[in-house]
Order: structure tokens, then C-alpha cells, then sequence
């Protein structure tokens, strides 16, 4: 039942699945109103992936995310002020308010970036295991990605590289079924994008990407692997957005079938990981009031903390661009 968490971690899971959850749903409410400018791409529906991997990653090891950031971010430790000083493009937040929902990065706690390039981070992430390795050191990097990204070529390179020089990076593969709005079976000849492992001799692990400990299961073994030397691994969590690929402003039609929609909504990550907690006496309701609550007052605090937040000046545009 636990995936090796210590005592109160299975609480701790649920409720960084839920800050993720409502960090997303405020952002869309608050682009809605103007506060938070250009596109948004959620990853409601998506969370026990980010959780299920990023609970196990120290501070120093390396993470790249996608476009599809906010849940990755979150899990490795970034600062929820901070993450919505940047939403809002105020001087506060990560990148300075330059980088939006799409581009952030938070060096310190190893998130080296979303992108918004389909693929454009794995490349980075097989540079930073080869940083770790050359220095010596047993920390690891991820490398996330959608199962679209696996029709470029940065994913290849990348998948080759890590194999060839053995580098102690993990491959996470959030199969969501649609590459924006094109379904997989358009994309990819294989439901199953772990297969591409096998043409780089690389293990493979695909998992039930909505149950938390599931994926944390899978990421332990993957991220151990790297870790004592034995090379990349690729792990797929099948999973599924709950939202349009991306929201501007006023919604458009979902062409995804309904019924997928209904079958995903009753494998809803936090829904399901809640009731199997209160099932096996981890989640009183007490304690599911006070997380709730405890989470709300979070990101009302970040709200508050990104509204006050002074845009950056104009002679700022150029700042943190060119390197000296």
C-alpha cells in the first residue's frame, strides 16, 4: 500500500496532487480575468505522474519539463509565490515575469525549465546526466515529456545518447492519448511508447499513470537504476488531460470523444488515491478538511503575493538574456 513512504507521505502525496490540482484551476479562473496573459496548458487529470516520480528526486537532481509544466514544477519543490509572480508576469516570479506559464525554470530546486518545444527538454536532460556523471556525483536527471514528442528527433538523439553513453537519466513519458487534439493510434504505430525503448537496448516500465504509488513504484526502480550506474530507463504513465491541449481565453470544443472523457473521470488521480487512503485509515475526515483548506490558503497567499508584485521595467527586457 505505501511505496516505501515513511509515516505521513501518503498524506503529503495526496496534498501536492491537490496543490497542483487547484494551482491550475486558479490559473485558469485568473486568466479568465486578466491576470494571467498568454496561452495555458493545464494538466488537470495528469498530477499522480508529477507526484508519483518528483517525490522521489532529491533537490539536486535535474528535472526538464514541457510546455506542460506547472505540475512538474510544483513537485519538485518550487515556491508557489513564485510560480504565480511568473504566471502573472511580475519581477518577482521565476524567470522574472519573462517566462509565462510555459518557460518556467527554478535552478535551485533542479527544475531547469519548461519548454515550449515538444521534445526540446530531452536533449537538455541528457546533457545534465552527462554533467552528473562526468562530476561523479550519483544524482540523477528526468526528462518528461508527451507521447507526441515521439515523433521528433531530439527524441531519438536523445534516447540514443543516454543508452550509448550509459547516462543516469530517466525518461518519463506522460502518454496522455492525444498529441493536441490528434489522437495516438494517428501518431504513433504502437499504443505503447515504452516499445521504442527496446530499439536502444534500454529498459522500459509503463504504468498506470492516475495511481500515485504506482508510478512512484515504477520511478524508484527507475531512478535506482540511474543512480548505482546501470543507465537510462524509459517509464510511461498512461494518463489523461482533463482539459483542452491549451486555453487562450474563451473555451473551444473538445473533440475528444465523451465517453473517453467519462472512463478517465472515474480514473481521476486524486479522487481514487483519497479513497484509498480513507479505505485503509490514512485519511480521516478531518484531515482531508484540513488539507483542503490548507491548500486553498496556499494559493490565496500566492495570488496575493504575485498581485502585489511590480512588473519589471521596460529596461529589463534584455536582463538575464546574453550571457556576459
Amino acid at each position: 500500500m505505501n511505496a516505501d513512504c515513511k509515516p505521513g507521505e501518503l498524506v503529503g502525496l495526496l496534498r501536492t496532487m491537490m496543490v497542483i490540482r487547484r494551482f491550475e484551476e486558479r490559473t485558469l479562473e485568473l486568466q479568465a480575468a486578466g491576470l494571467v496573459h498568454g496561452a495555458v496548458h493545464p494538466s488537470i487529470g495528469q498530477e499522480a505522474a508529477a507526484v508519483g516520480v518528483c517525490s522521489l528526486l532529491r533537490p539536486e537532481d535535474r528535472l526538464v519539463s514541457t510546455h506542460r509544466g506547472h505540475g512538474h514544477c510544483i513537485a519538485k519543490g518550487a515556491d508557489l509565490d513564485r510560480m504565480m509572480a511568473e504566471l502573472f508576469g511580475r519581477r518577482d516570479g521565476y524567470c522574472r515575469g519573462k517566462g509565462g506559464s510555459m518557460h518556467v525554470a527554478a535552478f535551485e530546486v533542479g527544475m531547469l525549465g519548461a519548454n515550449g518545444i515538444v521534445a526540446g527538454g530531452l536533449p537538455i536532460a541528457a546533457g545534465a546526466a552527462l554533467a552528473e556523471m562526468l562530476a561523479g556525483s550519483d544524482n540523477v536527471a528526468v526528462g518528461f515529456f508527451g507521447d507526441g514528442a515521439t515523433g521528433e528527433g531530439a527524441f531519438h538523439e536523445s534516447m540514443n545518447v543516454s543508452r550509448l553513453w550509459n547516462l543516469p537519466v530517466v525518461w518519463v513519458c506522460e502518454n496522455n492519448l492525444y498529441a493536441a487534439d490528434t489522437a495516438l493510434e494517428n501518431t504513433m504505430p504502437t499504443p505503447d511508447a515504452a516499445r521504442y525503448a527496446a530499439g536502444y537496448d534500454m529498459p522500459s516500465l509503463i504504468v498506470d499513470g492516475n495511481d500515485v504509488l504506482a508510478v512512484r513504484a515504477a520511478a524508484a526502480e527507475a531512478i535506482n537504476r540511474a543512480r548505482t550506474g546501470g543507465g537510462p530507463t524509459f517509464l510511461e504513465a498512461k494518463t489523461f488531460r482533463r482539459t483542452q491541449h491549451v486555453v487562450r481565453g474563451a473555451p473551444v470544443p473538445d473533440r475528444r470523444p465523451a465517453e473517453i472523457h467519462a472512463e478517465w473521470l472515474r480514473r481521476d488521480p486524486i479522487d481514487r488515491f483519497s479513497a484509498r487512503l480513507a479505505a485503509a485509515g490514512e485519511l480521516p475526515d478531518d484531515v482531508l478538511v484540513g488539507v483542503k483548506e490548507d491548500v486553498e490558503q496556499a494559493l490565496t497567499a500566492a495570488i496575493a503575493f504575485a498581485a502585489a508584485s511590480p512588473f519589471p521595467e521596460p529596461d529589463e527586457a534584455f536582463d538575464g538574456v546574453f550571457g556576459q
